[in-house]
């Protein structure tokens, strides 16, 4: 037995309890013990399930992965499900909701941390993500294992972790969400004179070239923050957010197949915002076609 199997195998036996109870119409599961050895702790992990997934035996789903999965209750994030399937407006999915642990130290891009040496663990932290939970996932759920059928997202610092590991693996992530993403994230401490400069994700992206297949979501909110270090008139979130866009678009990507923009008027960098733009993100990436 190779490495890989004997790894999920003793996987499955850790998380030997599963909570599960019904929210609303939804499955609802929390993995218990699901411990990483990547991270070297307990991550918790909620699994939304769609409406008859113990009935439909032989169906599978599209899956999306959300960090900051603690934030899913304020987001409202079974409600927003719900809705969406009772209006038909979504395909039947697995969401895997993972709460952060140390979010400024697992959270960032895993070539390296910025220049405070925040994110020191993201490139563990991805590991996790793509040899521990992706696999477990697809081992104990029925899912499509596909990239067109699997995104990953996330908020603010989580967003920007969302960004790189999909960028990363686009052999098992072939669309993204991000909202308000963290893409001032630096290598370097703020330069008056050239103040846009050392932006990590910025960088990786111009030394990279397309990943085919891939879609990106993107949101910001026009009150996401005041800052504007370049005295443009916009601020930082909106500015990086574009800067990352017309990196995607220089690469071949376009807005009307690839790449979605939403700016939030008032939208502000928070839960409230995010929830309520999430009907939009949720109907992009697998929503009914009509």
């Amino acid at each position: 037995m190779n490495s890989f199997k004997l790894l999920i195998q003793n996987k499955f036996r850790q998380i030997s309890k599963i909570f599960s109870h019904s929210k609303k119409d939804l499955g609802f599961h929390k993995l218990r013990n699901f411990y990483s050895e990547y991270l070297s702790r307990e991550v918790k992990v909620n699994i939304y399930l769609p409406p008859n997934y113990d009935a439909a035996l032989t169906h599978r789903y599209p899956v999306i992965i959300f960090n900051d999965g603690q934030d899913m209750e304020a987001i409202k994030m079974a409600e927003t499900l719900e809705g969406l399937y009772r209006s038909d407006k979504i395909q039947k999915i697995i969401v895997a909701a993972v709460h952060a642990g140390n979010r400024m130290q697992e959270y960032g891009t895993a070539i390296q941390p910025d220049y405070m040496g925040r994110g020191s663990k993201a490139n563990i932290y991805s590991d996790f993500i793509v040899k521990e939970l992706v696999p477990y996932i697809h081992t104990n759920y029925r899912c499509l294992i596909n990239p067109r059928y699997t995104a990953f997202a996330g908020f603010s610092l989580g967003g920007l972790s969302a960004m790189d590991i999909a960028w990363n693996h686009p052999d098992i992530f072939g669309k993204v969400g991000i909202f308000s993403g963290s893409f001032w994230w630096r290598s370097r401490a703020f330069n008056e004179r050239d103040p846009d400069a050392d932006r990590i994700i910025i960088d990786i992206l111009n030394n990279s070239s397309k990943k085919e297949g891939m879609k990106f979501w993107f949101q910001t909110g026009t009150e996401d923050e005041k800052s504007d270090r370049n005295n443009n008139g916009v601020i930082d979130a909106i500015d990086d957010t574009l800067d990352v866009i017309k990196i995607l678009e220089s690469m071949g990507y376009n807005q009307q197949h690839d790449i979605k923009y939403i700016e939030v008027q008032g939208g502000q960098h928070n839960q409230d915002t995010w929830g309520k733009i999430m009907p939009n993100f949720l109907t992009w990436v697998f929503g009914k076609r009509v």
